[in-house]
């Protein structure tokens, strides 16, 4: 083989194993996302940078992230940023589960998202919420198991695109409908839901209270909310300058105005006006930890991270996609740093009634 036949057939094989490595190496669950396909959400490509930038002036001035006008814009920048590396990389739910014996990820997600509307104790044909659906990974589990017509709202319009496909694409548009809001405000009639849940959303909120009375507002009289919340647990302790540390690497890279304690989730809820049913932290013993797929996937996230960088080199994927990665990546750090010291639960459950006599 001459030499230029030899050069030849190492670019081809080079541009071939590229090309897989772009388009098909990807992790191991279906997603609906390609890595070719990385956008900034409804951010224009180029000004993905620059609103990754916004994003992390508000650590700057955290006071600004502590009011409810200001939220908002942040929490939106922030699913603008990461919607897509979320379902390129880790699925349609953007929440945690108990690791199970035996199962996928995947299938504990699902038994995870279908255990919160079984305590609803909701029929076929009841209307509930999905305080804060994302791209609807709960929702279409959650309206496949109980037959339900769910209702999903979110703040992100980007997302309400995704959701909608996604709802369509799986045949169920018929059981989900998606509404762009904010769920301090919600554009929903008073005693209007069978049920409501919320998985790992409101912790977004700046004040529990607010999102916790809205929810209190739009549910039945004698109907239930269910929330999986981000807490802080028992072992964190304030003084201790490595567990601060962890904490707030956790809300700097998650769009939180700041993590709530476990003790304030059933004052709050009662303060509202609720009758807390059960209270559990679903990540504590016996339960398997559920940042292990995180520590599992590490190699993953090399690898991914390459990927992005090659497609932003290349002019693919926005400029400040690396950037975002980046971050995602360092934040997996300190939640599983959290997760394995047990002062910190993305799954902090709380069953509530709203009282059928008010």
């Amino acid at each position: 083989m001459d030499s230029l036949t030899l050069i030849c057939t190492a670019a081809l094989l080079a541009a071939g194993g590229l090309y897989w490595f772009v388009c098909f190496f990807g992790s191991a669950e279906v997603k609906g996302k390609r890595a070719v396909q990385l956008t900034g959400g409804s951010i224009d490509k180029e000004n993905v940078q620059d609103n990754y930038k916004q994003y992390w002036s508000f650590f700057r001035s955290p006071k600004e992230i502590e009011t409810a006008d200001k939220v908002p814009v942040f929490v939106d920048t922030f699913y603008n940023l990461v919607t897509d590396i979320y379902e390129w990389g880790w699925g349609q739910s953007f929440h945690f589960s108990p690791s199970l014996p035996g199962k996928s990820n995947r299938e504990a997600t699902r038994i995870h998202e279908e255990m919160a509307v079984d305590l609803l104790g909701v029929k076929p044909g009841s209307r509930i919420l999905d305080a804060g659906c994302g791209v609807g990974g709960p929702m279409r589990a959650i309206a496949a198991h109980s037959k339900a017509n769910v209702v999903g709202i979110t703040i992100n319009e980007y997302q309400v695109k995704r959701a909608r496909m996604h709802n369509k694409k799986a045949g169920l548009d018929s059981l989900c409908e998606v509404v762009c809001g904010n769920f301090l405000q919600m554009p929903f009639a008073d005693n209007s839901f069978d049920g409501v849940y919320s998985i790992e959303a409101t912790c977004h909120a700046p004040n529990l209270e607010e999102v916790y009375q809205e929810i209190y507002r739009v549910l039945k009289p004698g109907s239930l909310y269910i929330s999986y919340e981000w807490v802080t647990t028992e072992l964190y302790k304030a003084e201790d300058p490595e567990h601060v540390e962890i904490i707030h690497g956790i809300e700097r890279g998650d769009a939180l105005p700041g993590l709530r304690t476990y003790k304030d989730i059933a004052q709050v809820a009662k303060k509202v006006g609720f009758e807390v049913v059960k209270e559990k932290d679903l990540a504590k013993p016996p339960s398997h930890p559920w940042w292990t797929r995180l520590k599992m996937g590490r190699m993953a996230y090399w690898r991914n991270h390459i990927l992005v960088t090659i497609l932003a080199f290349l002019g693919i994927a926005p400029k400040g996609t690396v950037d975002v990665h980046e971050m995602l990546f360092v934040t997996a750090d300190y939640l599983a740093q959290g997760g394995e010291k047990g002062i910190f639960s993305p799954m902090h459950m709380i069953l509530c009634r709203k009282p059928a006599a008010e």
